[in-house]
C-alpha cells in the first residue's frame, strides 16, 4: 500500500526523505532473523525478548488504543524510515523528554563489540523535536506489530504516551523512551567517548555518523534548529576527518 501523497500536506519537502515503508528492510523483519547472528557474537539467548513478552507488552500499552488512529513519534530512524503506512505526518514537539545519543549499540545494526555505536534514545526532562505519524484506525493492530518487532526487540526501551505540542494543536503520541536499567543505555559516557562512538561506530545497517546526519537532514527540511546536536556533529566530523 503505497503513501497517499496527501500525507505530506505539511510538509512537502518530507516526501523525498521518507523511505517507502514497503521498501523497508523493517516491514519484513523477524527477531528471529537475527538470533544466529547474536550467537556468534556470544550473546545469551535472553538477549532479546521472546515474541510472547514483547507481544505482552504491546498489548498492555495500546489497550483500549486499538479501535482509534494512533500517533507514532519519530525523533531518530523513524524518521526517515518509518516502515510504517500513515496518512498524515506534522512535525511534534514532545513536552517532557529529550533526545540523546545514549542507545549504546555493539550489536551489530550501526556499531560492534570492536568499534560501538550509538543512536539515539528519549530521556526524562526538556523536550525533543522530531515527527509524528497518524496511523488510521483500521491498521494500527498490524502497523504497532511491525513497529514493536523493532523498537522493542531488546530491552532499550519502554513505551509511553507522551503529550506533544503541532501546528494543528496538541496531540499524545506514542513514543519509546529510554530504560535507564538496561545495558544498552549508556548514560554514563564522556563527550569524548560519545564523539568517538559515533564517529566510528558500523554496522550491517550503516554507522553511527550517518544516522545523526539523517537526524539533521530532517531537521534542515523542517526547520528546526538543535544546536547541542549539530555541535555534536562538527565535533565527529572533525574527528573523521582527523
Amino acid at each position: 500500500m503505497p503513501i497517499d501523497p496527501d500525507a505530506f500536506l505539511h510538509h512537502p519537502g518530507l516526501a523525498r526523505l521518507i523511505q517507502d515503508p514497503e521498501t523497508s528492510y523493517f516491514r519484513d523483519f523477524l527477531p528471529s532473523d537475527v538470533d544466529e547472528r547474536m550467537r556468534e557474537m556470544g550473546r545469551p539467548p535472553d538477549w532479546r525478548r521472546t515474541d510472547e513478552e514483547r507481544e505482552a507488552t504491546r498489548h498492555a500499552a495500546l489497550a483500549g488504543r486499538m479501535d482509534c488512529d494512533l500517533w507514532v513519534f519519530a525523533y531518530g530512524s523513524l524518521m526517515w524510515d518509518p516502515a510504517l503506512i500513515f496518512e498524515e505526518v506534522r512535525r511534534a514537539t514532545v513536552i517532557g523528554h529529550s533526545r540523546a545519543m545514549v542507545l549504546y549499540d555493539s550489536f551489530g545494526a550501526r556499531g560492534r563489540p570492536d568499534a560501538p555505536g550509538l543512536m539515539a534514545a528519549l530521556v526524562e526532562g526538556g523536550t525533543c523535536e522530531g515527527v509524528a505519524f497518524r496511523i488510521p484506525a483500521a491498521l494500527v493492530d498490524r502497523e504497532t506489530e511491525i513497529l514493536w518487532r523493532r523498537e522493542m526487540l531488546a530491552h532499550a526501551y519502554r513505551p509511553a504516551f507522551l503529550p506533544a505540542r503541532t501546528a494543528g494543536g496538541e496531540i499524545e503520541v506514542l513514543g519509546f523512551v529510554a530504560d535507564p536499567t538496561s545495558e544498552m543505555i549508556r548514560l554514563d559516557l564522556s563527550r569524548r567517548e560519545t564523539v568517538r562512538c559515533i564517529a566510528t561506530g558500523e554496522g550491517i545497517r550503516g554507522t553511527s555518523y550517518d544516522y545523526l546526519k539523517n537526524v539533521l537532514d530532517h531537521f534542515e527540511e523542517l526547520r528546526i534548529e538543535d544546536p547541542e546536536l549539530s555541535a555534536l556533529l562538527d565535533e565527529v566530523q572533525r574527528l573523521r576527518s582527523a
